[in-house]
């Protein structure tokens, strides 16, 4: 009897040193993030490769930045997180980005279907000065990434990361960086977990509300 006892724990105990199936590092799904923006100064593209070097520390995470106008439809689609950075002009995001966000459905066609549906979605922003519009131009491009079904995320500030750039500040300093980053980091995280099987049912069908 006790030797029956000594097979069962050792069978007990190679069973729970044993990893589970699909939860070994090797077997985790690449996660594709594209951190889109604009810039003409330069504050904006800063803050869009700190975004992505944020991400990058998530491992099996990959990263396109670009400029919004060289973004193409493949490169939205095959995203499963998608970053918009944007300068601040009179309190609002950049025509460019706008046109950008335009084009989802005028020239890539998103709607009917919501191709961008549970994708995760993030803002980051830069204004000159410390009260410049910058969570409103956050607000505005996660407000259009809810109107697609997205799943939007913060992390660097309550709607995302912004800089300030004008004025007092000598332009982006290690903390606002360090913000970008952040923001990409968590990001890649929730990408990471809705993709390994945070699973959302598709109700596009009708529902009978009687």
């Amino acid at each position: 009897m006790t030797q029956i006892w000594r097979l069962f724990l050792l069978c007990a105990t190679g069973f729970l040193a044993t990893p589970a199936v699909g939860q070994s590092a090797d077997s985790q799904p690449t996660i594709q993030i594209l951190v889109a923006y604009h810039s003409l100064s330069g504050n904006t593209e800063r803050m869009a490769e700190a975004v992505a070097e944020g991400a990058r520390m998530v491992s099996h995470t990959q990263v396109v930045v670009k400029r919004v106008g060289a973004v193409t439809a493949e490169e939205l689609f095959a995203a499963d997180a998608i970053v918009l950075g944007s300068p601040v002009y009179w309190s609002n995001m950049a025509g460019e980005v706008k046109t950008f966000i335009d084009d989802w459905q005028f020239k890539f066609g998103v709607f009917p279907e919501f191709k961008l549906r549970n994708k995760v979605g993030a803002a980051f922003a830069t204004g000159g000065q410390i009260s410049s519009g910058k969570e409103l131009t956050m607000l505005s491009i996660l407000a259009a990434m809810l109107g697609n079904y997205m799943i939007t995320v913060s992390g660097g500030g309550a709607f995302g990361a912004s800089a300030t750039t004008e004025g007092n500040s000598l332009g982006i300093d290690e903390q606002e960086l360090a913000g970008a980053r952040e923001l990409g980091r968590r990001v890649a995280e929730v990408g990471g977990a809705v993709k390994r099987g945070f699973q959302l049912p598709d109700h596009r069908e009708s529902v009978d509300v009687r």
